[in-house]
């Protein structure tokens, strides 16, 4: 494919993106038959931390401030079943050699129909997470500057949409590259940006004078549950980029212990900045911690400038995907005409501002992702696979138990979190 062509064969020596989501653009763009299995674990383990590791890291302390102190606990536990299904992912492969890509997967289990379904969910993930990147550029900046308001033809517009506005025209010129060696190069952010998220805050806390007070901090908050655990869940959808980061490695039987190497240190950060965040601000947390720092110190601009450069700079390198599919659409337009992929990418770019700016709530969009897509794709579906490839289905005993549980939990918080997504978005329009 073009996207293929465009990349460097040797890029998956750089990390990966984090989150949410660069992840999905290296299982669409990179040719798998062109790859050399070179890639060493220590490698691998620096490309799996940047794919887990991402913007969910900004609300883990609301979402630890929704359901209270013991829904820390679910954390735990769907990262304990993310990572099992992560192994399930790597024994789908075993079966079949031919299967390079996520949504294989799904073809290799369900047909042409469980191929579709899978890029569905991806693409329809990619471009919701995309869309909150710019609702968090809007909110941060306006944490900045909080004057800021513009007036266009007898029309005030609030500084929040001023500068959503001015987020996507700042990524728009990124998505017109229709090289991505020329995106490759920021991959390389996002382990050490929540390395320095984490320390500015932690800075603040101790050295700023905000302290550790805990207000309205409470127990369990069973009304908050729903959204704490879709909260959790998103962090934890980096399962499409798992094949590639598998089929890249030299020794393979090394996968299990690169997975959990990356889930145990990912699960400490989000841990450790849910209760930094939840000591520091206690129920008064705002959906993205850097909204709550106080905006006159060193440390808190560090924090919050950091989180406004990554999206910015990770925007193009989401939707490649979804242009990629858009471009599939239409066989009668040329891959390679420049004046059909500006189109189609300005398009994308307006419609997510214009998403942006209809919903213009972080926690609850990412509730909703994590909810409905994250669940399924990375908790779901690949128990759903596994079980139609082994035929393990036929057999009952401890792992059919166990992904029985694993399922039946992702479709109580995909229907419960869901719900409570959705009517918390309407409630607030």
């Amino acid at each position: 494919m073009d996207a293929a062509d465009a990349l460097d064969r040797s890029s998956l020596t750089f990390p990966l993106v984090c989150d949410e989501r660069q992840q999905y653009e290296e299982v669409e763009a990179i040719d798998c038959d062109h790859q050399t299995k070179t890639t060493s674990v220590l490698k691998t383990c620096f490309n799996g931390l940047n794919a887990l590791s991402g913007v969910g890291m900004l609300s883990v302390p609301y979402a630890l401030s929704s359901g209270g102190w013991l829904s820390l606990i679910l954390l735990f536990v769907i990262a304990v079943a993310a990572f099992y299904t992560g192994l399930l992912i790597q024994r789908c492969m075993d079966e079949d050699s031919t299967i390079r890509t996520y949504p294989d997967i799904g073809e290799r289990a369900f047909g042409k129909k469980g191929k579709i379904v899978l890029s569905i969910f991806m693409n329809t993930e990619l471009y919701l997470v995309a869309t909150a990147f710019l609702i968090l550029e809007g909110d941060n900046l306006h944490n900045l500057f909080p004057e800021m308001k513009l007036q266009v033809a007898g029309l005030t517009i609030s500084g929040k949409k001023c500068f959503t506005i001015l987020g996507g025209l700042i990524v728009l010129p990124t998505v017109w590259f229709d090289s991505l060696s020329l995106l490759s190069y920021v991959s390389a952010s996002g382990v050490f940006s929540s390395v320095i998220i984490i320390g500015s805050i932690l800075w603040t806390a101790v050295f700023d004078g905000i302290g550790f007070h805990q207000e309205g901090s409470v127990p369990l908050n069973w009304s908050g549950i729903p959204t704490a655990v879709s909260l959790y869940a998103f962090c934890y959808c980096a399962h499409p980029v798992f094949p590639t980061l598998y089929k890249s490695m030299k020794n393979k039987r090394q996968f299990p212990n690169v997975l959990l190497v990356c889930f145990i240190l990912c699960t400490l950060g989000y841990a450790s900045m849910a209760v930094l965040g939840y000591l520091m601000f206690g129920s008064t947390v705002e959906s993205q911690i850097t909204l709550n720092l106080p905006t006159e110190e060193l440390s808190s601009k560090i924090a919050i400038w950091t989180t406004l450069i990554n999206p910015l700079s990770k925007y193009a390198l989401m939707v490649t995907p979804i242009l990629n599919t858009a471009q599939n659409w239409f066989p009668s337009c040329s891959k390679k005409s420049r004046s059909f992929h500006l189109f189609l990418s300005t398009s994308l770019v307006i419609s997510s501002v214009v998403v942006a700016l209809a919903i213009p709530f972080f926690a609850y969009l990412m509730s909703l992702v994590g909810a409905f897509l994250s669940v399924t794709a990375s908790l779901i579906i690949p128990c759903l696979c596994y079980l139609k490839i082994s035929g393990t289905y036929r057999n009952l005993g401890c792992e059919m138990l166990i992904i029985g549980c694993i399922i039946l939990m992702g479709v109580v918080v995909a229907i419960v979190g869901t719900y409570t997504s959705l009517q918390q978005i309407i409630e607030h329009l």
